[in-house]
């Protein structure tokens, strides 16, 4: 098979590359995190006019993109310079849902970059199982109330409306919620980024799609996020293997560069099997896109075990190759090596992922 990307696909992958290499420092990035809203708003709108935003969403929803493919070159790009503007969190998850619902003046302003939506589903006792829903929603119609905890709700500091799950009487369902009408407690994430705990009481919310039908609109965002992730993660290993490889040739002891020594050729060698791996991995769960139902989950929960075994392996080896310069806050690697970590940490971690690739196995 054939896996070269089309002429389009490479077009928006080296625009994307231009504009970071140029314009985007990673010192600006640390920055960005530590205060509100955790990201660059320039560097958002500057990557929405470059069509970035766009290409993550089809043609009758006024992008020109969409597919597996699409959102897989866009965020290994973003990966490679260690990108935390909120591109996932509050257009490629929240849009779909929009636009699902009937929102389409809404996702137009998000493709321009003029809104952000952030998705509020995860719960303090959910433990990743987005079915967990204690936050209740009632009414009937178009009015309705919620009331509940949402926790680590990512760039939720000025956006434009959450799109939050609650439980109503047919199930689980999502809705829309003003930002006045919740409280926010904001802090930075580890790596670097922002995220809220938002509390609910009593909050107006308009109903999204079908009453009940919130189940299958959070596993199919669920799966966009793990390929967006997965994508990032690969190129995130990507900039951490050209610094490793650059590190070994220059780094010098006994007057020879450190990479003759066969033991860290071996290690080296078994990093870049590994994140061939991680790729292949990608180039799956990008063609898993087209398919529905539990096939596509099963693949998607196998991307996102293998990507959080194998970042784990490829930040642990790096690190320990470049000695105690690896482990400083001042070199660059400590940071990619900390977003990678967290990765697997994001829409389920390898544990959550490999019960759920035997569960789903056991079904079929």
């Amino acid at each position: 098979m054939d896996f070269t990307h089309t002429e389009t696909r490479r077009m928006l992958a080296d625009t994307i590359d231009r504009y970071l290499r140029d314009k985007y420092p990673l010192a600006a990035r640390v920055e960005a995190g530590n205060a509100e809203p955790g990201y660059q708003p320039a560097h958002y709108e500057g990557m929405a006019e470059l069509g970035v935003i766009a290409a993550l969403f089809p043609e009758d929803q006024g992008g020109f993109g969409g597919e597996g493919f699409d959102i897989a070159v866009v965020f290994e790009e973003l990966g490679k310079r260690l990108v935390n503007e909120p591109v996932m969190d509050s257009a490629l998850i929240p849009g779909p849902i929009l636009a699902a619902a009937g929102q389409s003046d809404a996702v137009e302003n998000i493709i321009a970059g003029a809104a952000r939506y952030a998705l509020a589903a995860e719960e303090p006792q959910a433990l990743y199982d987005l079915d967990h829903v204690e936050t209740t929603a009632e009414g009937a119609g178009d009015s309705f109330t919620l009331t509940g905890t949402k926790t680590v709700v990512k760039y939720a500091g000025g956006c434009d409306g959450f799109i939050v799950s609650a439980r109503t009487d047919k199930g689980i369902a999502l809705f829309l919620v003003a930002p006045g009408d919740v409280a926010l407690r904001s802090y930075t994430t580890v790596e670097g980024g922002r995220a809220s705990e938002i509390t609910l009481d009593g909050a107006p919310g308009t109903l999204l799609g079908e009453d009940g039908a919130g189940a299958a609109m959070l596993q199919d965002a669920a799966d966009r996020a793990i390929l967006a992730l997965s994508a990032e993660a690969l190129g995130i290993m990507q900039t951490i293997r050209e610094m490793t490889i650059e590190y070994l040739r220059t780094r010098k002891q006994f007057g020879v560069p450190i990479g003759k020594f066969q033991a860290l050729q071996h290690r080296t060698a078994e990093m870049l099997l590994e994140i061939e791996q991680a790729r292949s991995a990608v180039i799956n769960a990008s063609n898993a896109m087209g398919l529905s139902g539990a096939e596509r989950a099963r693949i998607m929960a196998a991307t996102k075990y293998s990507i959080g075994r194998i970042g784990r392996l490829v930040a642990e080896e790096s690190i320990q190759m470049h000695g105690g310069i690896g482990m400083t806050w001042e070199y660059d690697l400590g940071h990619y090596a900390k977003r990678l970590i967290m990765i697997d940490h994001e829409w389920g971690d390898q544990d959550f992922h490999l019960a759920r690739f035997v569960e789903l196995g056991k079904a079929a």
